[in-house]
């Protein structure tokens, strides 16, 4: 086989067009660029270069062939040595995380282990932000990504990719246990005590606005600012609230929540990765969404 430095050297020498061009980019002598290309050609037997008075020029059929192939793999190698070094360079930096304190005890905290574990030398800054919050962040620059509630249209952000999806359940404390046995309208729920988020949660808002599309009006006895509130004010029996299963699960196995089945159901939502449209995504964060998208090819169980 070839000694790969000679396929350096003719690489070199037609993208120069000149042999001494070649061998000062090469940090070598013109001699030795000239006997490169003759210990080339003599190993694959056949003329590479014309030599004329503007330099060189290769062969019409089998210089330009050749160079083809050569100018293939001189990019692949230029390419493993720019995420080399980046890997060196990057892989020590800051990745910053727009999301909720909810989605990130719910949902990111193992995915937010898994990355430490592969770069520890990436510092992590999560930054406890609302969806809006989120945007207006990413789009700032003032974090890298961001997590938030779906659909999201918004100049200069990308929805990389679908995280999640939420199915909206309403669920209670002991004392609502009888009503897990039967399905109840959402228009009686008007009746009964309700704990929610406060007017600015876009879960708030996806659920009264639902509602009153279908003429129902609820109102909240007491307002929450979060998650975690929401399913202890519940506990507590001090009212019933709506929250994604997913966020519940173990209260409904260990019974300390009951779930409320109504018809018609809360619609699904979902959540989201979003990037800003403004500048290439960096080490850190194509390899925090690879995360992800390995899970979605993970085969299901």
């Amino acid at each position: 086989m070839v000694n790969l430095e000679l396929y350096r050297v003719f690489y070199t020498v037609a993208k120069c067009g000149s042999l001494t061009r070649a061998a000062e980019q090469l940090y070598i002598s013109q001699p030795a660029v000239s006997q490169a290309i003759k210990q080339l050609e003599s190993q694959l037997g056949g003329q590479l270069f014309l030599r004329t008075s503007k330099g060189m020029e290769l062969t019409e059929k089998e210089g330009r062939m050749m160079f083809g192939y050569v100018e293939q793999i001189m990019k692949l190698a230029f390419a493993a040595e720019n995420e080399f070094n980046e890997i060196q360079q990057q892989a020590a930096g800051t990745l910053r995380i727009s999301v909720s304190d909810t989605m990130c005890k719910y949902f990111l905290l193992d995915y937010l282990a898994e990355f430490h574990q592969k770069y520890p030398q990436i510092v992590l800054n999560v930054l406890n932000s609302t969806t809006q919050e989120a945007i207006s962040q990413v789009k700032a620059g003032k974090s890298d990504l961001g997590f938030v509630n779906l659909p999201v249209e918004e100049h200069g952000i990308s929805v990389v990719l679908q995280t999640q999806e939420l199915h909206h359940i309403f669920v209670g404390g002991r004392k609502y246990a009888e009503m897990a046995q039967k399905v109840h309208s959402l228009k009686s729920l008007e009746d009964f005590p309700l704990l929610m988020l406060e007017t600015n949660s876009s879960s708030r808002q996806m659920l009264i606005s639902y509602c009153h599309s279908l003429g129902i009006h609820l109102h909240p006895e007491i307002e929450l600012g979060s998650i975690d509130l929401l399913k202890g004010f519940a506990r507590a029996n001090l009212g019933i609230t709506c929250i994604p299963r997913e966020y519940v699960t173990r209260n409904l196995v260990d019974g300390s929540l009951i779930e409320i089945p109504t018809d018609p159901a809360i619609p699904s939502t979902a959540t989201g990765l979003i990037t800003s449209d403004k500048a290439p995504l960096s080490f850190a964060v194509r390899h925090f969404i690879d995360i992800f998208k390995k899970e979605d090819d993970r085969p299901e169980a």
